[in-house]
């Protein structure tokens, strides 16, 4: 009954899923009658958040536990205090990308006024599209783009950089070269400005706080590029199971 009780709590943190697994140990069983869990375990699969993030892969899995043994006749899970939890997260590089074409994150791309950009366009704001990001090995990226200029549309952007954790919250894009790879000659040195200043905006855009897991915070320890994932390693904070 525990495990069906917080498997139904933790899906409520998502928009779909594949799968759910939660598995809870409390030995000798009496204990929870004292609200006593050795530990819990999750892990999920194909997860999506806000409708619009997905997750390849997610696992926590805490100490002991203290929580109501009264909430479960309810068919909830009650915590008497905050836990932390060891976390993995796991993002594909198709995943991030259908990312940017959401509105969470596409309102930081668009109507842009950095003064390196308006000076190319007469005063106009400026927004970026059809962005494309492609893991590569040790932590580095690299990511195109599109925006549109008075005098030239479709200037291509082109940078490489390394993705790295800051603050254990944010992640930042560090280390920005312009890429000419690709990119016509006529128009190589406007594209570098315009991919300098890309680069800029980039690295105030991927916040976890903007998740907003109902309950749970998730803070990174380390991150690594792996094949076509991006995974990360750190930590999350339970204050409560979703919906109590």
């Amino acid at each position: 009954m525990l495990n069906n009780v917080a498997s139904q709590s933790i899906r409520h943190l998502f928009t779909s899923s594949e799968l759910v697994d939660v598995s809870i140990r409390c030995n000798p069983s009496s204990k929870l009658l004292q609200g006593s869990i050795d530990s819990f375990k999750m892990y999920g699969r194909s997860l999506v958040i806000r409708r619009d993030f997905l997750v390849e892969e997610m696992s926590f899995e805490t100490d002991a536990v203290s929580i109501d043994p009264g909430s479960l006749l309810g068919g909830k899970l009650r915590l008497k205090q905050p836990t932390q939890a060891v976390a993995k997260v796991t993002l594909s590089e198709a995943g991030i990308n259908k990312a940017f074409t959401s509105e969470l994150v596409r309102q930081h791309m668009v109507n842009l006024t950095l003064e390196v950009l308006t000076n190319l366009s007469g005063g106009e704001p400026v927004s970026f599209r059809d962005v494309q990001l492609t893991l590569l090995s040790d932590n580095q990226v690299k990511i195109e783009a599109k925006t549109d200029l008075p005098n030239r549309q479709d200037v291509p952007i082109s940078l490489r950089c390394t993705v790295a954790v800051e603050k254990r919250r944010r992640i930042g894009f560090n280390d920005p070269t312009f890429d000419p790879e690709g990119i016509p000659d006529d128009v190589q040195g406007l594209s570098q400005i315009v991919t300098m200043a890309f680069a800029s905006v980039l690295n105030g855009m991927v916040d976890l706080d903007r998740f907003d897991l109902d309950g749970v915070l998730l803070r990174i320890n380390r991150l690594e590029t792996q094949d076509k994932m991006l995974v990360f390693t750190g930590y999350a904070q339970v204050e409560r199971f979703p919906g109590t």
